[in-house]
């Protein structure tokens, strides 16, 4: 059961140091990060890399759901697929737990 982060900027002027510092401070062991518009998941490959690797018992964690998906739809269907393979997604700065009540309740509202 491993920890693993994903951090995301829209443009390449932006930075990622905070988001990575936030993730290694809520302990992720490996972080993958990329500077990549959210519109959809074409061109975030180190986010593909990710949801492949994942295995039962581990967390994917996020600063917001907005780094990782920017539409509900892609957000529900990474979600769904985290939740058919036994991955927790958690978030640093929302409510967002999918293995509590509250974190899963907190998706559904969106």
């Amino acid at each position: 059961m491993a920890l693993y982060g994903y951090a995301r900027v829209s443009t390449s002027d932006q930075d990622l140091t905070l988001q990575t510092q936030i993730l290694r401070a809520a302990g992720c062991e490996i972080i993958r990060a990329e500077k990549a518009s959210g519109s959809g998941r074409t061109g975030r490959s180190e986010l593909q890399l990710l949801l492949e690797f994942l295995r039962p018992g581990d967390t994917l964690m996020v600063t917001r759901v907005d780094r990782l998906a920017r539409s509900i739809k892609d957000l529900q269907d990474i979600v769904y697929a985290l939740n058919q393979q036994g991955v927790t997604l958690r978030a640093t700065e929302q409510p967002v737990d999918t293995r509590s009540a509250a974190g899963k309740a907190f998706l559904d509202m969106l």
